[in-house]
C-alpha cells in the first residue's frame, strides 16, 4: 500500500514538473526572457499537470493503442479538470487565477479550443513516454529507495502548499479586513505596506499569474498596487 503510493506520487511529481518546464519554455519565449515564475506554488511544479497525467494513466490508459479515442479523452478530462480548478480556486480565494478570453472559442475563459488540442495531443504523449520508459525507470529503484524520496518530496510539497498558501490568503484576508472600511487612504496605505512587506514573494506570484484581478470594486488601489509590481518585474 505505501508503495503504491509512493510509486503514483513519483508520477505524479514528474509530470508535474515536466509540466512546470514546459510553462516556463513556453512563457518564456512569449515574453522574450526568462520567466521562472509560474504557477501556485514556489517550487519548481504545477500539481494541475500532475493530477491530470494521474487521471489519463489510471482511466485511459487502455486507450493506449488507439490513439483518436485518446486524444478525444484526454482533450474533454482535461479541460474539465481545468475548469473546475479554475472555478474551485476563483471561489475559494475570490481571485480569477487565468483568463483565455482573447482567444477563441472558449468557455468563461476558463478553458479554450487551443488549450485543449494540447491537452489531447498531450495525453498521447504522457501514455506513450509513461509506457516506454518511466514505468521501466521507476521500477528499477528499489522499493525501499522510492518510498523515501517520495516520501522526501511529500514533505517538501505539504511545506511548500501550506506558505504558498499563506500569501493567497494573505491577499484575500486583507481584502477581507478592509471591506467595510470608508477610508480609501487609509485602505492604499495599508496595502502598499502589506505588499511591500513581502515584494519578493508578491512579485513572484504576480509573474506565475500575469493577469490575475482581485474581485470588487472596493479594491481597485490593490490592483493598481500589483500592476506598479508587474511593471517594475517588466523594467528589471
Amino acid at each position: 500500500m505505501i508503495y503504491n503510493f509512493a510509486y503514483y506520487f513519483m508520477i505524479f511529481m514528474i509530470f508535474s514538473i515536466f509540466g512546470y518546464l514546459c510553462e516556463v519554455v513556453s512563457v518564456s519565449i512569449i515574453d522574450k526572457r526568462i520567466n521562472l515564475n509560474r504557477g501556485y506554488f514556489i517550487g519548481p511544479y504545477l500539481p494541475i499537470f500532475g493530477f491530470g497525467s494521474l487521471f489519463i494513466l489510471l482511466f485511459l490508459n487502455k486507450y493506449r493503442n488507439d490513439y483518436l479515442v485518446l486524444f478525444v479523452l484526454g482533450m474533454i478530462s482535461c479541460c474539465i479538470l481545468e475548469y473546475f480548478t479554475s472555478y474551485v480556486l476563483e471561489k475559494i480565494f475570490r481571485l480569477r487565477w487565468w483568463d483565455y478570453s482573447d482567444k477563441k472559442f472558449h468557455i468563461n475563459g476558463r478553458i479554450s479550443l487551443e488549450t485543449g488540442l494540447l491537452f489531447g495531443f498531450g495525453s498521447i504523449g504522457i501514455v506513450w513516454f509513461t509506457n516506454n520508459f518511466l514505468y521501466d525507470l521507476l521500477n528499477k529503484i528499489p522499493h525501499t529507495s522510492l518510498i523515501i524520496l517520495s516520501l522526501i518530496l511529500l514533505i517538501c510539497f505539504i511545506i511548500d502548499f501550506l506558505f504558498s498558501t499563506s500569501i493567497i490568503i494573505g491577499l484575500r484576508n486583507s481584502r477581507i479586513n478592509f471591506k467595510e472600511a470608508d477610508d480609501t487612504e487609509k485602505v492604499r496605505n495599508e496595502m502598499y505596506r502589506e505588499i511591500n512587506k513581502h515584494i519578493f514573494l508578491y512579485k513572484r506570484f504576480i509573474d506565475s499569474f500575469p493577469r490575475i484581478r482581485l474581485d470588487d470594486e472596493y479594491f481597485a488601489k490593490i490592483n493598481k498596487s500589483l500592476e506598479k509590481i508587474r511593471k517594475k518585474g517588466n523594467n528589471e
